[in-house]
């Protein structure tokens, strides 16, 4: 294969904005919670004349062509609006996560050289506040918390103030239109450069393998600061029309699902086995078997855990960021909701392999995408991808981006795998995620952590114990379980579980690989405690400072499952990173 050639002007982003200004103004777009039973709905028409009056807002304050602009804020309509107005202005947008801490919000200003900062819906504003520097001008979002909208300028004042930007101003294909500071797993975060061109490119070959439709609905709730709800919501969006419902909190996210009941629905492993823990609390598993193999009762029940959870109306779900458990996409298949595994980076779009509607290869992330080409690495098994939506490459980082490329231009993953006959490939590992045990050997934790996250009452797992004789799981167990383990009996039920899953495990694994002991951590792998990123990945490095310091004592005794306490002090986010 050979990467798609150049996309055509009217695919391009802005271009399709005006496309719909002009021809479904009166089409609804978005619908936006704005607090307990209140809900704004925007149509195109209506969000393209707050959009030009915040591009003609940015051009009034005589920003060079191709200022960086920075937003911070959870998914909200006016996020997409301020990141079309920020090209429309002939800016390039900078989106930042909204669970940073202060002090990498103010490294990542820097890094950028932000000239402003959109500010929205935070959860801990307290934290974030203090890296936004006195001097860089901020724009606040209806929805930001009250210390914000108190400190800066807003939304609707800047708008009123302005008159619409005329004209269609549009952007070339090779222009920049974003800088994505990747979730960082392994240091400081990289900011991967794309063109306006690399996101109509990834965008055809997604909608060549999953077709989106103008009458369908998505929940907007994974980080639009990530690149996945860039390219599979914001530029689908831009390049079907549909109608987007975000979501208002966790606590409120299956209203708000139920709300949207959304036809296509993305999410990470650690989400739908929330889905499948809540759905098993409720229905024992062996009780829910035997109901779904009744004819007619099955398939009332299917409709009914389905609706439960919003899912009713989805015709094509995707999951990615880590790989999900075959026992669980198997659940969910016989409730009828076929989750397609998909595999991508920041650095191409998010988009090279996805499994296909009707022909999952449960176990891989499926075929390429058309347009991209893929192959391994003969020495380390590495995939490697060419396609014509790679990255221009890392923003002020010339070495990193030389890494990151071969000679002959295929991007390095950074990921180990297997390709099938027929394309699909399988990822077996991180190249740099191999250890060595104190007995000299190496060990490839991905394909155990496989394993291990077969049952369904961890929420993560991680397996670590470099310098150990062998190497140790740790697990952190779902809110459910945490709950049952609340009780003697319920422990004890646990712990049993727990031994009869590490035996059948170690029984597929080489004696060298043999897990010396399963450690039931004491606290939730979080965001805020550093153990794992914005797109839930476990942070290796993290795991091993975290818990490592601790292995030699938790194993003197030489049980094969230990209850580890508490090692993680709850401080403050901005006192974490400090």
């Amino acid at each position: 294969m050979t990467p798609t050639a150049a996309p055509h002007a009217d695919t391009l982003a802005l271009q399709r904005l005006y496309h719909w200004e002009r021809h479904s103004p009166g089409k609804r777009v978005f619908v936006q919670p704005y607090g307990p039973g209140d809900v704004r709905h925007w149509t195109w028409g209506e969000a393209l004349i707050e959009t030009r009056r915040m591009a003609a807002h940015l051009q009034s304050l005589g920003l060079p062509p191709g200022s960086r602009i920075a937003l911070i804020s959870k998914n909200c309509a006016h996020w997409l609006m301020a990141d079309w107005a920020i090209w429309m202005a002939g800016h390039v947008s900078v989106p930042l996560y909204p669970t940073l801490t202060g002090t990498s919000v103010r490294e990542l200003l820097a890094h950028s050289g932000a000239s402003l900062l959109f500010v929205g819906k935070l959860d801990d504003w307290a934290s974030i506040e203090p890296g936004i520097p006195d001097e860089l001008p901020c724009i606040a979002f209806p929805l930001a918390p009250e210390g914000a909208k108190r400190r800066f300028s807003g939304w609707d004042a800047a708008c009123a103030a302005q008159g619409p930007l005329a004209g269609t101003p549009t952007r070339a294909a090779d222009e920049l239109a974003t800088i994505i500071y990747t979730s960082g797993t392994t240091g400081m975060a990289k900011g991967v450069m794309h063109a306006f061109g690399n996101f109509a490119a990834a965008t055809a070959a997604v909608l060549a393998r999953v077709p989106f439709h103008p009458g369908d609905r998505l929940l907007s709730y994974l980080p639009l600061s990530h690149i996945v709800e860039r390219t599979f919501l914001e530029h689908t969006l831009l390049a079907t029309g549909y109608e987007v419902y975000f979501a208002e909190s966790l606590d409120t996210f299956i209203a708000d699902l139920q709300r949207a009941r959304p036809t296509r629905f993305a999410s990470v492993p650690r989400l739908y086995l929330k889905f499948q823990q809540g759905v098993l609390a409720k229905v024992p598993a062996a009780k829910l078997d035997r109901l779904l193999k009744l004819p007619v009762i099955g398939w009332l029940v299917k409709r009914r855990v389905l609706k439960g959870l919003g899912l009713d109306q989805c015709i094509c779900a995707g999951g990615g960021a880590a790989p999900m458990p075959p026992a669980m996409l198997e659940w969910y298949k016989r409730l009828g909701l076929e989750i397609l595994e998909a595999y991508g980076m920041t650095e191409n779009c998010g988009v090279t392999h996805t499994n296909v509607k009707g022909h999952q290869q449960i176990g891989t992330v499926g075929p390429p995408y058309p347009g991209a080409e893929v192959r391994l690495d003969p020495s380390t098994q590495e995939v490697q991808v060419r396609c014509a939506w790679n990255m221009q490459g890392y923003y002020r980082d010339e070495a990193a981006t030389t890494a990151a490329f071969t000679d002959d231009g295929f991007l390095k993953t950074g990921d180990k795998g297997a390709i099938a006959a027929d394309g699909a490939l399988k990822i077996t590992g991180r190249v740099k995620d191999a250890f060595k045990t104190s007995k000299a050997k190496y060990v490839e934790p991905g394909p155990i952590e496989e394993k291990l996250s077969a049952l369904p009452l961890f929420e993560a797992c991680c397996v670590a114990g470099a310098s150990l004789p062998q190497p140790v799981g740790l697990v952190m167990l779902g809110d459910a379980a945490r709950a049952k383990a609340a009780t003697a009996a319920g422990k004890a039920e646990i712990e049993a579980m727990l031994a009869k899953h590490l035996d059948a495990v170690n029984a597929t694994l080489d004696s060298y690989l043999h897990l010396d002991a399963l450690i039931v951590v004491g606290e939730e792998w979080t965001v805020d405690n550093g153990l794992i990123t914005p797109t839930m990945k476990v942070k290796r490095a993290g795991i091993d400072a975290t818990y490592g310091p601790h292995f030699e004592r938790w194993l003197a005794s030489g049980a094969k499952l230990v209850w580890a306490e508490r090692v993680v002090a709850e401080t403050p986010k901005a006192a974490q990173a400090a």
